[in-house]
């Protein structure tokens, strides 16, 4: 809950500057004189850029599920499958969270993930190759630092900074189509011609990088977490053997980009 208010009060301190800047620099005006309110732009923006973002969440069980097929172990199978939920559940235990599902998934690359709406509401999946081709004691890490995750409350706070980010990408996209158009059309004319529409679109492409490499280094920050998560739960030693058992292995990333951010792979054990 802290940082869900963090995150909401660092937006609403960059809404204000904006804002500010914007009334400065007479940039409402001349938006309004086009017919644009700003302020019900960014307000349809964040619609967009959050709703999106909680919808994805939301079904991000469902979602990995169906693109990754994973099956949910309801009763262990094998021993190897009852080994692996009691792993989970001790981690659970030792971290503070709900007890999460627990999956496999067919794919030779050596990879787990964890995703859900919530910390008390996750699923962890790990792949038949991480099974097949590591020792207990680094699937244990492995199942550790994916718990971490989960413990940190990374699915949520990721989602978070994606609606923040996608709330501007959508704002300033049209701010710029807007001043883009004006510039063309002449600062008086009102409505929007077709240079408003595909500057629109160039600049939210371009935005929208810089918004994923804001992601991908946030992310990146909180891999190492994790990975230290993973050390405290299953010891330093098999955290490390778990990576350079993974960074042996490595190959690119088969985790659908949604779910990348919370997998640990060959790939992510060289960054």
């Amino acid at each position: 809950m802290k940082r869900v208010f963090l995150l909401i009060a660092t937006n609403l301190a960059v809404i204000f500057l904006l804002t500010l800047v914007m009334q400065v620099f007479g940039i409402d005006e001349w938006l309004a004189r086009r017919g644009t309110n700003y302020q019900g732009l960014l307000v349809m923006a964040a619609i967009f850029g959050f709703g999106g973002a909680f919808i994805s969440l939301a079904l991000s069980k469902v979602m990995a599920k169906t693109m990754m097929g994973v099956r949910v172990i309801q009763q262990p199978a094998s021993e190897a499958e009852r080994w692996l939920v009691e792993t989970v559940r001790a981690h659970a235990r030792k971290v503070g969270v709900g007890m999460p599902e627990v999956g496999v998934f067919d794919s030779p690359e050596p990879n787990a993930f964890a995703t859900g709406a919530s910390r008390n509401s996750a699923l962890v999946a790990v792949s038949t190759g991480l099974l097949d081709r590591m020792g207990r004691t680094e699937v244990e890490a492995v199942l550790g630092h994916e718990m971490a995750h989960v413990a940190n409350g990374d699915m949520v706070t990721l989602t978070l900074i994606q609606g923040v980010l996608n709330t501007f990408v959508i704002f300033l996209a049209r701010i710029i189509g807007s001043l883009v158009d004006g510039a063309t059309r002449g600062n008086d004319s009102r409505g929007s011609g077709i240079g408003y529409f595909f500057t629109v679109l160039a600049a939210q492409a371009v935005l929208g990088l810089f918004a994923s490499m804001i992601v991908a280094s946030f992310s990146r920050r909180r891999e190492f977490r994790a990975d230290a998560g993973g050390a405290d739960l299953a010891g330093t030693s098999s955290m490390i053997n778990a990576l350079e058992a993974l960074k042996r292995a490595h190959s690119p990333s088969r985790l659908p980009e949604s779910l990348a951010a919370f997998g640990i792979n060959g790939q992510r054990a060289q960054t």
